[in-house]
């Protein structure tokens, strides 16, 4: 007979502590862990791991010195919509804060993948993503400077990269995209106000128009804890 495992002491306040926060509304403050561990006959070690994972997972986030439950994760379409289409659709307020916006001399790779001609300069646009003024995710643009070079006069960092590709006249037709885990490095981590070892969502994307001509290469880091991403799949 094969014997039941045990559960382990954190998982089982884990399992309390979400019994708890689902009574709770958005903003409502969560109890100490010193009440907690008392309330459950517990270490303080073994609830501040069991706070850790609802931590990872985004139901609880800290605020100053305590603890609240959080906002529902942001959940962002896979598909050729912006960010900001994104949020509104959800509900949520889109921002954008300004990181970088400067011009570089493309790398062999990045040049082929925009397929212009090596050494090529190329618009390098860093932001920092907010919904409903948290920050969510970081992302970095390289675009093409000879077919966008107007956006340095005419575009607003503030506002919508797409819709300001689209009102040049550019229309999209496809995108390659790839979503892995990663870590944030001390500056992404600094930027979006979390810490390296919270797991992060990396993704990239190479957008292509209508005519198959790439127009942009983009890497977006997003906070594991405060965003989600769906796939509507057809046969």
């Amino acid at each position: 007979m094969t014997a039941v495992p045990r559960v382990p002491k954190y998982y089982a306040v884990r399992t309390e502590l979400e019994r708890i926060v689902e009574t709770l509304d958005v903003g409502d403050s969560v109890p100490a862990e010193r009440d907690l561990a008392e309330r459950f006959g517990v270490s303080r070690e073994t609830v501040r791991q069991a706070f850790h994972e609802l931590l990872v997972e985004g139901r609880i986030e800290r605020r100053g010195r305590g603890t609240v439950v959080s906002a529902p994760k942001l959940v962002q379409p896979l598909s050729l919509l912006s960010y900001t289409e994104g949020a509104i659709s959800h509900g949520r307020v889109p921002g954008r804060l300004l990181v970088t916006w400067e011009d570089i001399t493309g790398d062999d790779a990045l040049c082929d993948e925009l397929h212009i001609e090596r050494g090529s300069t190329v618009m390098h646009l860093e932001r920092v993503l907010l919904a409903d003024g948290a920050k969510l995710g970081l992302e970095s643009t390289y675009l093409p400077r000879n077919r966008f070079a107007s956006f340095t006069d005419t575009f607003d960092p503030s506002t919508s990269l797409y819709a300001a590709i689209r009102e040049a006249g550019v229309h999209f037709g496809s995108a390659n995209e790839r979503i892995e885990t990663v870590l944030a490095s001390p500056r992404e981590a600094t930027l979006l106000e979390t810490t390296t070892a919270m797991p992060m969502l990396l993704m990239h994307r190479r957008s292509l128009d209508v005519d198959g001509r790439p127009i942009e290469k983009v890497r977006s880091l997003y906070r594991g804890d405060r965003v989600a991403f769906e796939a509507v799949l057809r046969e």
